[in-house]
């Protein structure tokens, strides 16, 4: 493969090849891969009339539609950043992502899941010195444009042309913001090199062709529904179905409709597949994808959905996103149990997270990263990014995981988020696998909370399937045989769901809002 490959190069490659077959399926919108090089050929002329340019900054808050593709592939032929922001965030929160980014434009839905963020921006328009162009998609005013609008204006096709001309595979794609524990989210700066690289050896290890019809459960805004299920579908010519936003229901019924036969996700996502009243395997044709998740619900995922060559995948922003996933041709049993080779051209090491010394073979470190997917760095934010490499170079993931004889990486957890009961460490993850086996959960989450003689000790909350019945003490009593007492929740409470605890877009569950739940319904004092 030759990386000097930018967006538009494939963009151009399936357009060729394969100009009638379908590209993308979002909503009512089905578009080719024919249509879909025009389209973003239009939406980046219309940039261009704008002034947008090469190095330039657009925002883009939208959810996961045909529109959100073109945009985004539009700014990257002029070689322009997209910004994605989260369909989730709060006024002050968008204004600090386009604040941050210095966007000269912003791309948006008038409305989006009974959300105004037509509202949303002109609060926080005053705060916005940078922005000079707002576009809106069903809405509009004398301060914004429509998008019909916005479409109307159009540089020509040789402006564009030039402008294309002079991207390179090195410029900046994305900015990718982190959905992490700091005050504000850091901006993972990406290149066309970083993602289009990624995504393409992660669908080579996925075994994903042009043939090949990709669920996507993830929200755009985020590179495991950008680089892993968008960008992944356009090096390999496949075509990409997404709904709006990942609801359970809604999503079994594209797999059937669309007859999909690829889709990924992490543990939560498949548990709520599984777990929905109208599952039926009968009604699925998957044949492969990735899954970030544990043993146990990777063999769910294999013998109960049916998904014969699903690979284990571990990742993260700041790595494009993906660092390890299995080969879709290894043993199933390999791949159930988690643990993969890095990609070539990477190199990993699992280290003291206090003095980076490399660790010996089968000793839980932190996950250490050098080589070519690794970020450029956080937007704006020398002290941050400094803060992120070792002295050596080495990207510091803040994930715990441990390398075998042959060079597999497992992951174990989250640094921050291991419990340290007395003398013992736990991982969440380790009891929460547990918790998921039991007939009557669908999902199960595990924090740390305070203990006066143990320091610390996991407490469980768990959603029960619909219509199922079980109680508190019933599975504390189901667990007791089935962990180590260091690992067994000190305390356990049945919650309705996670939706209203908090919840990320991209279906995870937000363990510090988690924790405070807990230490507030459990009358812990922090």
């Amino acid at each position: 493969m030759n990386w000097t490959q930018r967006l538009g190069d494939f963009l151009e490659a399936n357009a060729a090849a394969q100009g009638a077959a379908e590209a993308v399926v979002a909503g009512d919108a089905r578009l080719t891969h024919a249509q879909l090089r025009e389209e973003a050929r239009g939406v980046a002329r219309s940039l261009l009339a704008l002034g947008i340019g090469r190095g330039d900054y657009v925002g883009l808050l939208m959810g996961n539609d045909a529109r959100w593709v073109t945009s985004f592939f539009g700014a990257a032929l002029l070689g322009a950043v997209t910004v994605p922001v989260n369909t989730r965030f709060k006024p002050p929160e968008i204004a600090f992502a386009l604040r941050r980014a210095e966007c000269r434009a912003v791309l948006l839905a008038g409305r989006f899941l009974g959300i105004d963020y037509e509202a949303m921006l002109a609060e926080v328009r005053s705060d916005l010195p940078a922005l000079r162009h707002v576009v809106i998609v069903g809405g509009g005013t004398a301060e914004a444009l429509t998008w019909e609008a916005f479409r109307a204006r159009q540089a020509s096709e040789a402006a564009l042309d030039a402008a294309i001309a002079a991207v390179t595979a090195e410029d900046l794609l994305l900015v990718q913001y982190t959905s992490g524990t700091t005050a504000h989210p850091k901006g993972v700066l990406l290149t066309h090199h970083n993602m289009l690289r990624n995504a393409h050896v992660v669908a080579a290890r996925l075994g994903l062709r042009g043939s090949d019809r990709y669920l996507n459960c993830r929200p755009f805004f985020h590179v495991a529904g950008s680089t892993l299920s968008l960008l992944a579908c356009l090096v390999t010519g496949a075509t990409l179905v997404t709904p709006p936003t990942f609801e359970p229901g809604a999503a079994l019924d594209l797999l059937e409709a669309e007859r999909c036969t690829i889709t990924s996700g992490n543990d939560a996502i498949f548990q709520m597949l599984l777990a929905h009243p109208r599952f039926d395997p009968a009604r699925v044709h998957l044949r492969g994808g990735w899954a970030a998740a544990g043993p146990e619900t990777m063999r769910r995922i294999v013998e109960q959905m049916g998904v014969a060559e699903l690979c284990w995948a571990y990742g993260l922003s700041e790595a494009s996103p993906n660092v390890v996933i299995s080969d879709h041709r290894d043993p199933v049993d390999s791949r159930i149990a988690g643990g993969a080779m890095p990609h070539d051209g990477l190199e990993l090491r699992i280290a003291d997270p206090a003095s980076h010394a490399a660790l010996p073979i089968g000793t839980p470190g932190e996950i250490q990263l050098r080589g070519w997917s690794v970020m450029r760095g956080y937007l704006n934010d020398p002290e941050t990014t400094r803060a992120a490499f070792t002295a050596d170079g080495f990207l510091r993931t803040g994930d715990l995981g441990t390398l075998d004889a042959e060079g597999r990486l497992r992951m174990v957890g989250r640094l921050k988020d291991v419990i340290r009961v007395g003398g013992e460490n736990v991982a969440p993850a380790e009891v929460e696998e547990v918790l998921s086996t039991h007939p009557a959960v669908a999902l199960a989450q595990i924090v740390g909370v305070p203990d006066a003689r143990l320091g610390e000790v996991p407490a469980a909350f768990v959603q029960l399937r619909e219509g199922a019945a079980v109680t508190e003490a019933e599975l504390l009593a189901w667990l007791k045989p089935r962990l180590a007492n260091f690992r067994m929740p000190r305390h356990l409470r049945l919650v309705a769901g996670f939706d209203a605890i908090g919840m990320t877009a991209s279906g995870k569950v937000q363990k510090t809002k988690l924790r405070q739940h807990a230490l507030e319904t459990l009358r812990i004092d922090a």
